[in-house]
C-alpha cells in the first residue's frame, strides 16, 4: 500500500478548491486562524499568489483572505468530491 499524501493550502493552484481538515496548530495560532474563517470542513479556493514569496489569497465563505505561505503550508486539505464546489 502506498503512503497517503496530504496536501496543504499552499499546494493549491489558482482556481483550485479543497476542504480544510482539522488544524494541527498551537492553541493561539489555531484560534487566530479559525477566527479568520479557516475552520475545519470549510471549502477554500486559492485565487491569487503574490510574487516573490508573498502571501496567497484564498476565498472562503464569500471573503478573500491572505495567508503567509508558511502558514498556508501548515493547513491540511482534502480534495472535494466530484461536483462539489
Amino acid at each position: 500500500m502506498s503512503p497517503v499524501q496530504t496536501r496543504t493550502l499552499a499546494d493549491l493552484r489558482r482556481g483550485e478548491s479543497a476542504r480544510l481538515l482539522p488544524l494541527c496548530l498551537d492553541g493561539d495560532l489555531a484560534h487566530s486562524v479559525m477566527e479568520a474563517g479557516f475552520v475545519p470542513g470549510t471549502i477554500v479556493t486559492m485565487i491569487h499568489s503574490a510574487p516573490w514569496g508573498g502571501p496567497h489569497i484564498y476565498r472562503l465563505d464569500g471573503a478573500e483572505i491572505a495567508l503567509r505561505r508558511d502558514l498556508a503550508g501548515s493547513l491540511h486539505v482534502e480534495e472535494l468530491a466530484a461536483g462539489e464546489s
